[in-house]
């Protein structure tokens, strides 16, 4: 068998310009396919798991009819009973509370609407890392706090700072007045605008007051231990709430981020489709031009004693070993590049950083460093190669000694 690897790799550079030319367009398209893959996953994932920390967690819990009508009236009230049941299963890492409603806020003569949210600091932090994103003042300490958070692009458009009172006023629960003055004691910001426009963040138990609503919630959104199991969680909890509240995925709930994903995947599909084929017409041309310049060889060899069976293997090595070869050198290629992009995420700036917080997502390009995601690019290759074969292995079946040897 060692004979037929050493004269496969002898025929392969025979010609080395012809091999040199395939191979670099194969681990060119491998390179570009793997590098391509990896940062489209990576900017998706990064997308979907910005949008499941900062609105619903993977999973949310909330009364019958809060999702169709996010009122105050649809909340629940808080009880050890359904944080038994949420805390009880293994896979739930994190169950965050929250008192979500909309208020005016008001500083002299500015007024806006927002989304008030009353949070438990601590897990709040720990779901979205507010806590980083304070530039100004302090984060919350929990349950004792009676001032407010806002974003820059709210303190801008309020010509408030540090210390200064803004007023909220909306409605509470069950139509009650809710109103209160608070003090900025912190200002965050955000790389998405809309958030550091039109969020103000309270402790949940002074939101519960602000809103008349002692003890209860609008929705308590949930982290998982493995995000694939997130079906078997929610059939769970499905079953043991039973038809007291509703319990929804993300997907339910962010139907645009869904269909951004199916949008990205097709629109992948198809460079990768056209790359591979390049990929697939140049292999085979190399095969081409390899079997029908070397149809004498081939004659002769047989003529000598070698079987066709031992031939076609020889040919069939010569084709895997290409493809391989350029397969391996696009992924080494590509693993560094990836590697780093994925620890030194790209910041973007201009029109596409624009489009991109207007979408509600942060302007960043990331990769994802996923082992089947380079093996699947050498699998493809290794299956056009296959493919590549059929050629030689036909045209040697068919070749007359005879004729091949007056050529």
């Amino acid at each position: 068998m060692n004979q037929y690897w050493k004269l496969a790799w002898r025929s392969l550079w025979r010609n080395k310009r012809r091999t040199l030319i395939t191979l670099a367009s194969i681990f060119l398209s491998v390179f570009l396919c793997a590098t391509m893959r990896s940062v489209q996953k990576g900017t998706i994932g990064y997308m979907t798991s910005t949008s499941v920390r900062f609105s619903t967690g993977y999973i949310q819990v909330h009364a019958k009819g809060f999702w169709d009508d996010k009122t105050i009236n649809n909340s629940f009230g808080d009880s050890d009973s359904l944080w038994n049941i949420i805390n009880g299963d293994n896979n739930i890492s994190l169950a965050n509370p929250r008192l979500e409603s909309v208020a005016l806020v008001s500083s002299g003569q500015h007024t806006k609407g927002v989304a008030v949210l009353g949070i438990d600091p601590q897990k709040e932090n720990i779901m979205t890392e507010l806590k980083n994103k304070v530039v100004q003042g302090e984060y919350f300490h929990t349950g004792a706090d009676t001032g407010v958070l806002i974003g820059e692009g709210m303190a801008e458009y309020l010509h408030v700072k540090l210390g200064d009172s803004i007023v909220l006023l909306g409605q509470g629960y069950h139509g009650e007045t809710a109103a209160g003055q608070y003090k900025v004691q912190g200002i965050f910001h955000y790389p998405i605008e809309e958030l550091n426009n039109s969020i103000a963040y309270l402790d949940l138990p002074l939101a519960q007051r602000l809103f008349t609503s002692p003890h209860r919630l609008t929705s308590i959104s949930i982290m998982l231990a493995d995000q694939d199991k997130m079906s078997a969680t929610t059939s769970r909890l499905r079953t043991a709430l039973g038809n007291t509240w509703e319990v929804m995925e993300w997907p339910e709930m962010n139907k645009a981020m869904v269909q951004l994903q199916k949008s990205k995947d097709t629109e992948w599909d198809i460079i990768q489709t056209i790359l591979y084929i390049v990929v697939g017409f140049g292999m085979f041309g190399t095969i081409l031009m390899m079997t029908m310049e070397r149809r004498k060889e081939f004659a002769v060899m047989m003529s000598i004693g070698m079987k066709k069976t031992r031939l076609i293997g020889v040919l069939v090595l010569e084709t895997l070993m290409l493809g391989c070869l350029g397969a391996i050198i696009g992924l080494i290629l590509a693993l560094p590049l990836v590697a780093y992009i994925y620890w030194n995420p790209i910041h973007l700036g201009g029109t596409y950083a624009e489009t991109m917080q207007q979408l509600g997502f942060e302007p960043l390009v990331l990769t994802m460093l996923d082992p089947f995601l380079f093996l699947s690019q050498g699998l493809i290759v290794f299956v056009i190669a296959l493919l590549s074969s059929l050629y030689p292995l036909w045209n040697v079946g068919r070749l007359k000694m005879t004729e091949a040897l007056k050529l």
